[in-house]
């Protein structure tokens, strides 16, 4: 009765035989003492089976009395029983409806965090290929400033083949230095920059796994509810699980469940985000990668070309000058393009210089060569008169006897002889002095000539080797890493 107490949700229905205990009848049994009983030893022989009329009547008695309290117990049990199968039935149709609907309501949240789950894969799997294409970019732009790093590089070896003076740290070679240095800096942070794109990418796709294995085991357990929601009471696939009522000691609740997910959700945005980020410093980084090698590309050229206009203007003009000073002897003083011009740099104006000391020392050879030239003939016209004097001597020497005279015409003819030795010493010093400055100027004609000759070179350099190298440098797409 106490259990089915608390099955039942509302007040039974009135009873047609009030449920009650029948009040017990006690009856007195007649006993034989009287004067007319059986119960003397006359008797004694007839009596041991036998009951009592009164006996008999209180015997069917209790047998009606006991009919109907089985009777009445029964009907009042079938009508509890019947209340109860009803009850019952009633309460485990609602239980049943109530879990059912409990089921859909998971079925609903598990639904929801797997689109959410399922988005959030899917935009990582989105975001790790715009940054592996990112990725690829940076090599391919790390692969194209190999090429103006080893452009740099050749220019700088080929400058040191320029030949002395012209071996100098002029403009040129600082500009190409800056350029190198530029070259290695971009290339050390494309590096650094790639590595820190292979972490993220490596993070994209950690964190996706763990919402791929959070929405494949949330996949799961919906197609279990989902056949759950489908189980009835009819369902062929049913049957006892006496102990499935037990939980495990590591079922989670509900809200360590949502919990789960949601952080998984959130790490997995948290780095799609950085990645976002990434991607956007990477496309800033090759940008201004790529700008500032096109400056500084454009800063050497124009170096280079700043350096070959002013090798050759002076060219130009030491060539000018030579031509006109071997044609005709022109005045230094009144020589054009020679007087002090205003030129664009030091290195213009020292060419000019140096192109003028050329011109002078020309025109310093060709007076030089006639100086040598005149003080032969001037030589060669004192040998006349010392033969002239030495021969009057010498015929004077075999004068006869007295005649033999030390008069004055004797005097005169030996100082002349003697003038005209020391003047012909004078003059062969100084031919020796000026052949010896001849020779020094001639010297300096050769070393001015190679000059030209290094100048030449420095030009051969610089315009056919490292300007035509540099006519290989990439575009500024192929240093975005856009090709």
């Amino acid at each position: 009765m106490a259990q089915t107490d608390v099955l039942l949700t509302k007040q039974p229905a009135p009873q047609t035989v009030p449920a009650c205990e029948l009040p017990p009848k006690l009856h007195d049994v007649a006993r034989n003492t009287g004067a007319y009983t059986s119960a003397g030893l006359a008797t004694a022989g007839f009596r041991t089976a036998k009951y009592l009329v009164d006996e008999w009547f209180q015997n069917c008695y209790a047998s009606y009395h006991q009919a109907f309290a089985d009777r009445d117990r029964s009907e009042r049990q079938r009508h509890e029983s019947k209340q109860l199968a009803a009850e019952t039935e009633a309460l485990a149709q609602r239980t049943q409806e109530d879990s059912t609907r409990k089921v859909g309501a998971r079925l609903q949240d598990m639904h929801c965090w797997k689109s959410e789950l399922q988005r959030e894969v899917g935009e990582l799997v989105a975001e790790t290929g715009l940054l592996l294409a990112q990725k690829q970019r940076l090599e391919r732009a790390l692969d194209a400033i190999a090429v103006p790093f080893s452009i740099a590089t050749d220019n700088l070896q080929c400058r040191e083949r320029r030949q002395h003076p012209d071996l100098v740290r002029d403009y040129v070679e600082m500009e190409l230095l800056k350029e190198a240095e530029l070259i290695r800096n971009i290339q050390e942070l494309l590096k650094r920059t790639i590595m820190q794109a292979v972490n993220q990418i490596r993070l994209n796709r950690e964190h996706k796994e763990i919402c791929e294995m959070d929405w494949s085991d949330k996949v799961e357990a919906y197609n279990i509810d989902e056949t759950c929601t489908r189980y009835h009471n009819q369902s062929t696939e049913v049957q006892f699980h006496p102990h499935s009522t037990k939980l495990e000691e590591s079922a989670s609740t509900p809200e360590t469940w949502a919990k789960f997910t949601q952080e998984n959700l959130c790490r997995a945005e948290r780095e799609r985000l950085a990645s976002v980020n990434l991607r956007g410093l990477i496309d800033c980084i090759l940008r201004d990668t790529a700008e500032d090698l096109r400056l500084q590309c454009d800063a050497v050229n124009l170096a280079f070309a700043r350096r070959l206009e002013e090798l050759e203007d002076a060219r130009h003009k030491l060539q000018h000058h030579l031509r006109k000073s071997q044609r005709t002897g022109c005045s230094l003083d009144t020589a054009p393009g020679l007087r002090e011009e205003p030129g664009p740099s030091w290195q213009l104006r020292c060419l000019s210089l140096w192109g003028l000391s050329y011109v002078q020392t020309l025109r310093e050879i060709t007076d030089q060569e006639h100086n040598v030239a005149a003080l032969k003939k001037a030589i060669k016209d004192r040998e006349a008169p010392l033969k002239v004097a030495q021969t009057r001597l010498y015929q004077r020497s075999y004068r006869p006897n007295v005649e033999l005279c030390r008069d004055a015409a004797q005097f005169r003819l030996v100082s002349e002889v003697e003038e005209l030795n020391m003047s012909l010493s004078a003059l062969r010093e100084k031919l020796l002095e000026a052949e010896q400055s001849l020779r020094n100027l001639e010297d300096t004609r050769l070393s001015l000539e190679k000059e030209i000759a290094v100048k030449t070179n420095s030009l051969f350099i610089d315009r056919q080797k490292c300007m035509a190298h540099r006519a290989r440098y990439p575009a500024i797409l192929q240093l975005a890493g856009y090709q």
